[in-house]
């Protein structure tokens, strides 16, 4: 029998030697590097709607092409 999700709970996680707080609530979770206010953010429906999934391409992809230009001695610009 499983436990219904009713309040958020916090666990730290060690990933590549940096520390990590992971809040985990019945709206979504939230992954926070130590000392840092901004970290990753997803919500439950997101994930199901496959919404977190084309987030995901769309950043990888986005820092891809950072990284192409960065090699090239190029910037990427903002518009």
């Amino acid at each position: 029998m499983t436990t219904k999700l009713n309040a958020p709970f916090k666990r730290e996680l060690d990933i590549n030697g940096d520390k990590y707080t992971l809040t985990v609530s019945p709206e979504g979770f939230k992954l926070v590097q130590k000392g840092r206010r901004k970290g990753v953010e997803l919500q439950w429906a997101s994930i199901l709607n496959g919404e977190a999934a084309l987030a995901t391409a769309l950043n990888a992809s986005t820092l891809a092409s950072g990284r192409a230009l960065s090699a090239m001695g190029r910037h990427p610009t903002k518009h």
